[in-house]
């Protein structure tokens, strides 16, 4: 049988990632998505108040996320990506106290044995303890694994697992947080230096992907929102769209790379994990740029504000678990006002240091709810009937909901479909 057309819906990552795989294994592939742009919730836009291009939100890569950084050559844009050193500074806003978090190289972690790169009040032995969330249930959350509250807790466990995961440790599904461990920072500063997009994420892993598919003859339909997925005989018949019907063939596929919520929409008889999970983040476009000590990436400690970024002469400010930490009802004005107020001297930024322009952007969906009862939910990745495949969070990818979690997601399917239509292998 003649391989026929396969149709990935949603154009994040995820779908982005799985229709490049296909692409790249001679498959024909039209992508629909809703919107008039791709990227899904990691995309860039020019915001006229701060007349900037920024990004939707800050999304963190680590140079062992492979997936991510393999789609990036595929894609030709590897260069769009700067690596840092595995270097992560703090401050402690309550105590005044700074430090900076310097792997070493190789899987033993030599720098808990070194007084001058642990984190202020720990021990050796404190580090050690994390190593009990690989034996972790489902049913178990961060806080029921790692229990003793103490420095390591507030300077590590905690921050690690708002950025991660993106909701409070007695919330966030311990077994989630061990693939982080396993993959980056337990195996050493090689597979923990952080990856910045200078330019911004769509410039580096959305506008190159669109522009690869399409020079590989794949096609973009904008502008094309699924309303339902019509079921005949035990896999998918008919996709409609707003804008009107496409009747699937004998050999088509149909990949659905959506969020959760538009998951259920859209699929008869699923029940993925809710996605109402928000982070709230702030722009400030400084009146000059900062010093140029001010590090790309700063960790806030006893403050509304968990991560700073700093790109040319904006900063972004990430607030994780917003919704639990109850940052996304506040008004927005307020919020600006209160972050400035502790990111401004947590930069060390002189008195007079002010901005011109500032926005919030509350994402309201910014991830899957990752708590054991929703990762429960995950639906299995790949094939759920004969013709139609799921990508994206609302899969089990095995990683919390994150860039590289998007992009092995689509892998996973590309390597389900090419290898043959009748199973998962």
């Amino acid at each position: 049988m003649p391989e026929g057309t396969v149709h990935v819906v949603g154009a994040g990552l995820a779908g982005l990632s799985a229709a490049v795989r296909l692409t790249e294994r001679g498959r024909r592939v039209v992508i629909h998505e809703a919107n008039p742009f791709a990227g899904g919730r990691c995309r860039s836009f020019h915001d006229p108040r701060l007349d900037r291009v920024i990004d939707n939100g800050n999304h963190l890569l680590l140079s062992g996320n492979r997936a991510a950084l393999d789609y990036s050559r595929v894609i030709g844009a590897r260069n769009r990506l700067v690596m840092g050193p595995a270097h992560f500074p703090f401050v402690d806003l309550e105590s005044g106290e700074r430090w900076a978090v310097q792997m070493t190289n190789g899987p033993i972690p030599w720098w808990i044995a070194m007084p001058s790169r642990r984190i202020p009040g720990t021990r050796i032995r404190d580090y050690l303890g994390g190593l009990r969330l690989a034996r972790a249930g489902r049913d178990q959350t961060v806080a029921d694994i790692l229990s003793e509250r103490s420095a390591i807790w507030t300077r590590f466990w905690e921050p690690l697992t708002l950025a991660a995961i993106n909701t409070t440790p007695d919330r966030a599904a311990a077994t989630l947080l061990w693939p982080v461990l396993r993959e980056t920072f337990g195996r050493g500063a090689a597979h923990s230096r952080p990856i910045l997009a200078p330019d911004g994420l769509g410039h580096a892993l959305v506008d190159p992907a669109v522009d690869w598919l399409r020079g590989k003859g794949a096609e973009i339909r904008f502008g094309r929102q699924l309303r339902h997925v019509e079921i005949e005989t035990g896999r998918a018949g008919v996709l409609r769209f707003t804008d009107g019907d496409e009747a699937l063939g004998p050999a088509d596929r149909v990949v659905l790379a959506l969020p959760p919520t538009r998951l259920r929409g859209v699929l008869d008889g699923i029940d993925p994990p809710e996605d109402a999970c928000t982070i709230v983040n702030a722009f400030f476009r400084l009146d000059r740029p900062p010093p140029p000590e001010t590090p790309p990436i700063l960790g806030i400690l006893n403050s509304l504000s968990h991560w700073v970024f700093h790109r040319g002469d904006v900063l972004s400010v990430t607030v994780s678990a917003a919704d639990a930490l109850e940052a996304d009802g506040r008004d927005g004005e307020d919020l600006i006002a209160e972050i400035w107020r502790e990111i401004a001297p947590a930069l060390g930024l002189p008195p007079q240091s002010t901005y011109l322009a500032a926005r919030i952007n509350k994402e309201r969906r910014a991830t899957f709810d990752q708590s054991p009862q929703g990762v429960a939910k995950r639906l299995q990745p790949g094939m759920v009937m004969d013709n139609l495949y799921l990508a994206g969070d609302a899969t089990d990818t095995g990683l919390p909901a994150t860039i590289e979690g998007a992009i092995r997601s689509g892998e996973t399917v590309a390597r389900i479909i090419h290898g043959g239509a009748q199973g998962m292998g």
